[in-house]
């Protein structure tokens, strides 16, 4: 059996490390650009994590190659690059019994498409899924069990990946059919995980951080259901779960970057200082212009928006959302 995991970044290697001993091949494709002459000889990485892969694992920039003879395929890129990757895939072809499972969460822009909705434009015809759940890399690599959620609008490809997937005591995987709830979930979530960052870094107490998140998951269930996902799945592990986790863990990207933002740095620098994406900035942009067009009002999200897009200070952004017209909860 072959993985093979198209991005090496630090969730990537991860997923790598995570499920080695499931499979007797792992190939870890990326760009040149992207593969550092540690990971390529000693096959592991310091920063922004330390990550070291067993020595069975193959490295390549050979696209080729890591499709080649791989069970399941795990797309693990940042959103902005999961077209371009697709459309090298779709030169190269993929078997009709090849499984390919995005493991990124966000929104396109400015098509405003989730990742599926992406792949499967490019690659209509594959079998495919997506995982979400509370998967915080530095946890996982330090041996930590967690739960996740795959989903696939073919159930019998979703327990496929589900048992090629799951690793025993671990990494335990549920699926579930409502593919746009988990991945809307898993998106979303960013945005408000930044919130909590913000909140928490502000010392502006816990009731307040609860309050956010609170507010902010209903924000996540408004548009979630416009766009067709089902409630119940965005209270499950890809949308509450994920968000209880993120948004309270300096582990977590957008966490962090909530956290610099209150305290006055400017998002390049953030951005620069973390080395890594955050794709809540980007869906920050995504889910205001969808809520626009669906006429939901998201005032936690947009607040966030503003906060990473414009030079509204801190104090300004608690004080917009604090009075606001009063109104019914909902």
């Amino acid at each position: 059996m072959k993985l093979t995991v198209l991005g090496p970044g630090c969730w990537g290697l991860t997923s790598a490390k995570l499920l080695n001993n499931n499979f007797d091949e792992i190939c870890v494709w990326g760009r040149k650009e992207d593969l550092t002459p540690m990971l390529l000889n000693e096959k592991r990485i310091e920063k922004p994590l330390k990550i070291e892969l067993d020595k069975k694992v193959e490295i390549t920039s050979d696209l080729k190659i890591a499709l080649e003879g791989a069970d399941i395929i795990l797309l693990v890129v940042a959103t902005s690059g999961i077209r371009p990757v697709c459309e090298q895939i779709k030169k190269i072809g993929l078997k009709k019994e090849q499984i390919l499972v995005n493991l990124s969460k966000g929104i396109e822009l400015p098509s405003l498409k989730r990742m599926s909705e992406v792949v499967l434009e490019i690659l209509p015809d594959i079998n495919f899924a997506v995982l979400s759940g509370p998967t915080l890399a530095r946890e996982i690599i330090e041996g930590h069990p967690t739960l996740a959620v795959i989903s696939s609008n073919d159930m019998e490809v979703a327990k496929r990946a589900q048992q090629l997937l799951n690793v025993k005591s671990l990494f335990r995987l549920y699926t579930n059919p409502d593919m746009i709830g988990v991945e809307l979930g898993g998106s979303l979530k960013n945005v408000i995980a930044i919130a909590s960052g913000f909140a928490s870094s502000m010392g502006l107490g816990d009731n307040l951080r609860g309050s956010l998140l609170t507010r902010g998951m209903a924000e996540m269930v408004r548009v979630g259901t416009a766009l067709g996902a089902k409630s119940q799945t965005l209270y499950g592990l890809s949308g509450m779960g994920d968000l209880i986790a993120t948004a309270s863990s300096p582990y977590s990207r957008n966490f962090t970057v909530g956290s610099l933002i209150a305290k006055g740095k400017k998002i390049d620098d953030i951005l620069a200082e973390l080395g890594s994406v955050a794709e809540g900035v980007k869906t920050s942009k995504a889910l205001c212009e969808l809520a626009k067009k669906l006429n939901i009002d998201v005032p936690v999200s947009s607040a966030i928006y503003e906060a990473v897009y414009t030079d509204i200070t801190p104090k300004e952004i608690l004080d917009k959302l604090m009075n606001r017209k009063l109104k019914e909860e909902d």
